[in-house]
């Protein structure tokens, strides 16, 4: 008999995972999602707002395709609690469903930054206030967009700047505040963060900076410093963490996360497993697609028997806005070692390195991302590099010498998919289906359309 495997979620974890586990008659797998539509790619929603993407465009895997597969997808399910005593779940209209493993993706939940006048007294969210973090969010936030309206973006996080550029180009007059003394303060140092605020200058977007949102008025969003930013919207992306309230409720170990080991098992009880945003691995929460989808494979693994554990140390993050570039290896701004680093915000560019013991263990580069694929393999490798590498790595590439690019040299950070992989690919389309590039952040698609069916010639790693 097939061994029972729910898996609670339907986002880009929980789909890895069911990739991973497809057609294989070891086991019955039911994934429960709790919004009405086929699992989507979050991370690509700005570009819905943008305009760039169609919403049927972000569609992981379809309805027809869980089935085709042996796998049962349940739309509009949602978990209200887990009975751990009888191994069942119970779904918010009392239906109880029995499980051999749970494997929780419930992802990550927004929470409202402490602005007064964001709620009404009803409860309701006051009308121009827009939170973005799903497809019924970016829905919604699309119909309010209206020529000459203004917005006022609350994080200057990944999202936030992503959200920022999609307004931007959609022609509203945006501004961003962030508390933090610079841009993508998690990820990045000062010099970085100047950069990627003359950046979005440059592009028409105001920055406050070291700022912090404190009242929703009628006159606009007023900052602590007493300034009043005139808006027609405000858009929260600050603010979320991890979807933990089942597995606190189920008795489990919850820190910041679901506390899992290295098989991405709870620690309390070995029948459940968690994988992506809800997940804490060694006191550390995730957050990007490229370690939620090494989860998804592990766990895969693991339920299959093999030997395979989790160690949580690649860490690879993008930005995906137009005319903004980013990407961050690790953790630059923790990490040990020397710090090889050089910036030109003339030309808004930022390249952060830090070596030690002759190899990278952390990147930070904004701009020019000419280089970065060959840096990723790198740090993936762990390469021992010659005292005058990491010099020359920031140097920009040259426009017109495209250097080649090998088999073994990843492409996209986030299936972990090399340029020999999809080089094997006949058409884009099959190399979405074999190797999900593209399906992450969509950073590597230009990429991904040049070495789709080629042979190995030069090309520029972007």
């Amino acid at each position: 008999m097939p061994e029972r495997i729910l898996v609670v979620g339907g986002g880009m974890a929980a789909v890895r995972l069911a990739e991973h586990l497809a057609d294989d008659d070891r086991f019955a797998v039911t994934v429960l999602a709790d919004e009405p539509h086929a699992p989507y790619n979050r991370i690509l929603l700005s570009a819905v707002l943008e305009g760039t993407h169609a919403p049927s465009a972000l569609t992981l895997r379809s309805e027809a395709w869980f089935a085709d597969h042996g796998i049962e997808l349940r739309l509009g399910a949602r978990v209200l609690e887990i009975d751990r005593e009888a191994r069942e779940v119970v779904l918010v209209d009392g239906e109880r469903l029995a499980f051999d493993r749970l494997v929780l993706a419930c992802g990550s939940i927004p929470t409202l930054p402490p602005i007064r006048g964001l709620v009404r007294r009803d409860g309701t969210l006051h009308p121009k206030v827009h939170a973005f973090r799903s497809l019924a969010d970016c829905r919604r936030l699309d119909e309010a967009l209206t020529p000459g309206t203004r917005a006022v973006v609350v994080g200057g996080g990944l999202l936030g700047l992503q959200v920022a550029r999609a307004l931007s180009v959609r022609g509203l007059q945006t501004e961003v505040v962030e508390g933090a003394d610079h841009l993508l303060a998690s990820q990045v140092g000062p010099g970085a963060g100047r950069v990627l605020a003359r950046d979005l200058r440059r592009l028409g977007t105001e920055v406050y900076t070291g700022a912090r949102a404190v009242r929703l008025t009628d006159d606009g969003l007023q900052l602590d410093n007493g300034y009043v930013l005139p808006t027609d919207l405000v858009v929260l992306t600050a603010g979320g963490r991890p979807s933990t309230a089942l597995a606190r409720r189920a008795g489990l170990m919850v820190a910041r996360g679901v506390v899992v080991d290295s098989t991405l098992t709870s620690v309390t009880d070995d029948r459940i497993h968690a994988i992506g945003d809800c997940a804490e691995h060694r006191r550390r929460t995730t957050g990007f697609v490229p370690p939620a989808w090494e989860q998804a494979e592990v766990l895969a693994r693991v339920l299959r028997g093999e030997d395979a554990a989790y160690d949580g140390r690649r860490s690879v993050a993008r930005l995906r806005a137009t005319g903004l570039e980013v990407a961050v290896l690790g953790d630059p701004e923790h990490a040990e070692g020397e710090i090889v680093e050089m910036s030109n915000p003339i030309v808004g560019s930022h390249r952060r390195l830090v070596v030690h013991g002759g190899r990278i263990v952390a990147a930070a580069l904004v701009g020019d991302l000419s280089r970065v694929g060959l840096i990723t393999q790198l740090y993936d490798r762990g390469t021992l590099l010659g005292p005058d590498e990491p010099g020359q790595l920031l140097l920009p590439e040259a426009a017109d010498a495209p250097t080649p690019l090998p088999d073994e040299a990843e492409v996209c950070a986030c299936a972990g998919v090399s340029a020999g992989e999809i080089r094997a690919c006949g058409t884009v389309g099959e190399c979405v289906d074999r190797t999900r590039a593209t399906t992450g952040c969509g950073g590597c698609a230009d990429v991904v359309r040049r070495l789709v069916g080629s042979s190995p010639t030069p090309v520029a790693v972007g």
